[in-house]
């Protein structure tokens, strides 16, 4: 799946995600995360706080994202990332944000990042995506 059919595809699908990172020395977490926002240069983006997940990217750049979309069935996506840089409290990341919060709880999270991961290969939920 190219960029831009993957842009596509979640700028227009709903659903849940869950993304997995682990630590250098490989214990794993998990998190529930929003859809990727697909730029144009190919990268997908997240928007996190400093929490265990963007710790454990500070160590280990690889990740893996399983969407499953809201429709009867087992449809969606995994994708494998690598992350290749990030970007604290930008304008860009403002600007992507499909959610506005009130400022107390916007002071009580801390601070906000937009970290970018090259696209290593996307499967769909279920199977390998070859032809059976």
């Amino acid at each position: 799946m190219n960029s831009p059919e993957l842009k596509e595809y979640f700028d227009n699908s709903k659903g849940h995600g869950v993304l997995a990172t682990a630590d250098a020395q490989g214990r794993v977490n998990q998190a529930v995360m929003a859809r990727p926002h697909v730029m144009d240069d190919g990268t997908a983006a997240f928007i996190m706080p400093h929490r265990l997940t963007h710790h454990n990217l500070q160590e280990n750049p690889h990740a893996a994202y399983l969407f499953k979309e809201d429709s009867p069935g087992w449809q969606g996506k995994r994708l494998y990332l690598t992350k290749v840089r990030e970007e604290q409290d930008t304008e860009l990341l403002y600007s992507l944000r499909r959610k506005s919060y009130p400022p107390e709880m916007e002071k009580k999270e801390g601070p906000r990042f937009l970290v970018f991961f090259r696209v290593e290969k996307v499967l769909p939920l279920i199977g390998t995506g070859e032809g059976a």
